[in-house]
């Protein structure tokens, strides 16, 4: 995260992870917008944006990584049913985590010990930081973005992170933001210290895009 606001449009670009132009919606103006903006967009449009040093970047997700953080979030909800440590959200659970910095996570699960007085919050986008999240990445997604989001998520607080990439079949599981392992097809994920317990079969997911009638 840069330290001086970027002042041309290339140099946002650049801040913003080098991500495609029509991602970046210009009505408020990049640098301008707010939390309520965020709001006011997903009830009147329909469409999902995060807010970034006060710009609105558009939450990219195709078909199929839809499908694949679908299907995770119905295992992870199936675990916690049993083991009741907080609950689960989807990429429309946006959630504030430090000053103007909001964030979807694709699948991202929050202890009840993080939520205020250990309730469900009311709020559209509370001040909440979950313990665990997963990222499935599309084709729009490029390199420095999950960057900064991977940097941003572990100085808020998150513990455990996954992103998921269905183009090489592979996860890498991130306990910091340089303490990572990439698994491949052949290898099974488990939720360590912060699901204890719940296990992931990297081909049963993937396998999921190969289904036919």
């Amino acid at each position: 995260m840069s330290i001086a606001l970027p002042t041309t449009w290339e140099e946002r670009l650049h801040d913003l992870g080098n991500i495609p132009a029509s991602r970046i919606r210009t009505d408020p103006a990049p640098g301008t917008a707010t939390i309520g903006d965020v709001t006011r967009l997903r009830d009147t449009e329909r469409r999902l944006y995060e807010l970034v040093d006060g710009t609105l970047v558009e939450k990219s997700m195709g078909w199929q990584e839809s499908l694949l953080a679908g299907v995770l979030l119905q295992w992870l909800n199936n675990y916690l049913d049993l083991n009741r440590l907080g609950v689960a959200t989807g990429a429309d659970g946006m959630t504030r985590l430090f000053g103007d910095t909001v964030r979807g996570p694709d699948v991202a699960f929050v202890a009840w010990d993080r939520m205020p007085e250990g309730r469900i919050p009311t709020e559209a986008i509370p001040d909440l930081v979950p313990n665990f999240v997963i990222e499935v990445l599309s084709s729009s997604n490029t390199y420095a973005e999950m960057s900064r989001k991977r940097r941003e998520y572990f100085h808020a607080g998150v513990e455990l992170l996954w992103m998921v990439d269905h183009r090489t079949r592979t996860v890498a599981v991130f306990r910091s933001t340089q303490d990572f392992k990439v698994y491949s097809e052949e290898e099974v994920l488990d939720g360590g210290k912060v699901l204890p317990g719940w296990q992931v079969s990297i081909s049963e997911l993937f396998s999921r895009l190969d289904r036919k009638p």
